[in-house]
């Protein structure tokens, strides 16, 4: 039921590139990776084999390795864990001519080796048994269906190549299309259905994902009390849990924190339908209410969904349940859901601090966010330094100043029920679009911007990455202010130079010149001058993280505000802060936080 993570596409030398981008451009988010000292035009390249490709196993991400299987094999064998959580690694012969699925053959590795060999016109060598004989992995069933007794797979298949026939009870043309040995009387059995059956090690039981579990609540009901309703509905009815495709309800719940969670603990997804077409199944609900259709426009609301959801053909297996503030019903569908078309799911838009800019400086809950997007949204530059991590999704870039636009247009999208990530360099929450977001959210937000789910993930920001360039600058108390006076008022920003100047804050000076303000950095050091010693030492650190870098060290007395640019960042010591000189290269600075004192007061 869960999306598949898009494959890698390992290369080690030119000799396979044009074989691997085959590949990769038949598999659909596909990034193209290749050792960097052989291989250059790839979505991201890799500088030590091993740590890349564990790495990619550890994050769940399939493997498809244009080289000789021992190279996959001796650098994943340190990572190898239980069969059953790993994924897809295949090896692809140079000249493609072989297709051979090394790990996770039953968690789509044998799958994905058929299809590069028909992309390829290769052989997939597939070294299943039950595979083998019988063309199918009955360990692992198409998107849909889900197995009730995975244990029982590996006897179930050893008694079926020993000679025992399968009866087959219920409809799968999967399961029906193979070679397995269908026999009326046969002594195994598989068994369709979405009613709760246990299975044995000679029956195996799938549950198609035909079942739609409609919900309706009270506003802001107890998790607890609508998971209970749910599961009890379903296990009164003799249903299983894992034959339900999602959880359905009004679209004035999508952000009904009890849906997501009954969702979740069943492992489907929510959808949501507006009361326009809720009421279109009115003729057909069993317990219509005046009521329900006075509040919210339908007149059922947990029947209307699941109906709604089934479709015409579909029908109602459980009607209406109720507990004190919530109320629950089911409907069955002819075959098994695509809930990728259904309803609309709740937006949900992450605010992503990318950092300076280098990749390493990514943090993996970013990098989490942004391969989930469906959008990405931002300034034109900060989506460039994605690289390959973009791969797959729709760019809606925007050129500087135009944040408000860019904001809007990222909340617009989250509301039409995507995955959209808003690009931030640095952290996003500090001088970035988080905080525009939320006054957005506060001062104009529409009922439908509200409803969307927002995540901020923080990112290193300039003064943390100066900092670390040049030793320990931040050691002790500091602030930020910005010079920007656009959105903030130049006798503001006066004020509070004069202030953290006499609290004898370090202090981070962002957006210090641009090609408009080219008077702000030099009164602030004036300022400044008059607080501190002329020699306090001064770090200049410009595009941190990208080709292009500089981190130097100048005093203040030398400060030089037309050298600095809008890609600058000032950070001024404090009247502690020191340098460390160092022969033939920059110096360190710090600032000590005391210990030295507490030192000397120790007896």
């Amino acid at each position: 039921m869960s999306r598949r993570r898009p494959a890698a596409v390992i290369i080690l030398s030119a000799g396979g590139l044009d074989v691997a981008r085959r590949i990769a451009d038949a598999m659909p988010g596909a990034t193209l990776h290749g050792f960097a000292r052989r291989v250059s035009d790839v979505d991201e390249a890799f500088d030590d084999t091993a740590p890349h490709l564990q790495r990619l196993f550890r994050d769940q991400i399939p493997i498809v390795g244009v080289c000789a299987a021992g190279v996959l094999i001796r650098c994943l064998a340190p990572v190898l864990g239980h069969k059953h959580h790993e994924p897809p690694v295949l090896a692809v012969a140079e000249d493609g001519a072989v297709v051979v699925p090394l790990l996770g053959g039953h968690h789509g590795a044998n799958a994905l080796a058929r299809d590069i060999a028909r992309t390829l016109g290769a052989t997939a060598a597939i070294t299943t048994a039950g595979d083998i004989a019988f063309g199918i992995a009955l360990d692992d069933p198409p998107s849909g269906w889900r197995f009730a007794n995975p244990g029982s797979a590996k006897p179930f298949v050893a008694a079926a190549l020993a000679g025992e026939k399968i009866r087959l009870n219920g409809e799968a043309p999967w399961v029906s299309q193979s070679a397995l040995p269908f026999d009326e009387n046969g002594t195994l059995t598989i068994t369709i259905t979405d009613l709760m059956i246990p299975g044995s090690d000679a029956e195996l039981v799938y549950h198609p994902a035909t079942l739609a579990l409609g919900v309706g609540c009270e506003r802001g009901v107890d998790t607890d009390e609508l998971i209970t309703l749910a599961l009890a509905t379903l296990d009164q009815a003799g249903l299983s849990r894992d034959a339900v495709a999602v959880v359905v309800s009004i679209d004035v719940k999508a952000d009904e924190a009890a849906v997501h969670d009954l969702a979740a603990a069943l492992g489907v997804p929510a959808r949501f339908f507006p009361a326009e077409r809720l009421e279109q199944e009115a003729p057909r609900l069993a317990n219509p209410s005046a009521l329900v259709f006075r509040e919210v426009g339908c007149h059922g609301v947990a029947e209307g969904a699941a109906r709604a959801a089934v479709g015409a053909a579909g029908s109602l297996v459980v009607d209406k349940r109720k507990s004190a503030r919530a109320t629950c019903a089911v409907a069955r569908a002819t075959a098994p859901l695509d809930t990728s078309t259904m309803g609309k799911a709740r937006g949900h838009l992450a605010i992503v601090g990318i950092g300076p800019g280098a990749d390493e400086w990514r943090t993996p809950e970013a990098n989490a966010l942004i391969g989930q997007a469906e959008d990405l949204v931002g300034y034109d530059l900060y989506l460039d330094l994605l690289g390959s991590a973009a791969h797959g999704a729709r760019r809606h870039a925007y050129p500087l100043g135009e944040e408000e636009i860019r904001v809007r247009a990222a909340l617009d999208l989250a509301a039409q029920g995507r995955r959209v990530a808003l690009i931030s360099s640095g952290d996003a929450g500090i001088y970035a679009m988080a905080a525009l977001a939320f006054e957005l959210l506060d001062t104009d937000g529409a009922d439908a911007w509200r409803r969307i789910a927002v995540t901020v993930a923080p990112g290193i920001s300039a003064l943390q990455a100066a900092a670390a360039r040049i030793g320990a600058p931040l050691g002790h108390d500091f602030c930020t202010i910005s010079l920007s006076d656009l959105l903030t008022p130049w006798p503001v920003i006066e004020r509070r130079i004069e202030a953290a100047a006499a609290a004898d804050f370090v202090i981070a000076f962002y957006n210090p010149v641009s090609r408009r303000r080219t008077t702000q950095l030099a009164t602030a050091r004036d300022i400044l001058r008059r607080h501190r010693d002329p020699e306090t030492p001064v770090v200049i650190a410009r595009n941190l993280g990208r080709p292009g870098e500089t981190v130097a060290t100048v005093t203040l007395e030398a400060l030089d505000a037309t050298t600095i640019d809008m890609l600058t960042l000032v950070l001024v010591g404090a009247s502690t802060t020191k340098t460390i000189p160092r022969a033939g290269d920059r110096p360190w600075v710090y600032t000590p936080r005391g210990y030295a004192e507490k030192r000397d007061k120790t007896p």
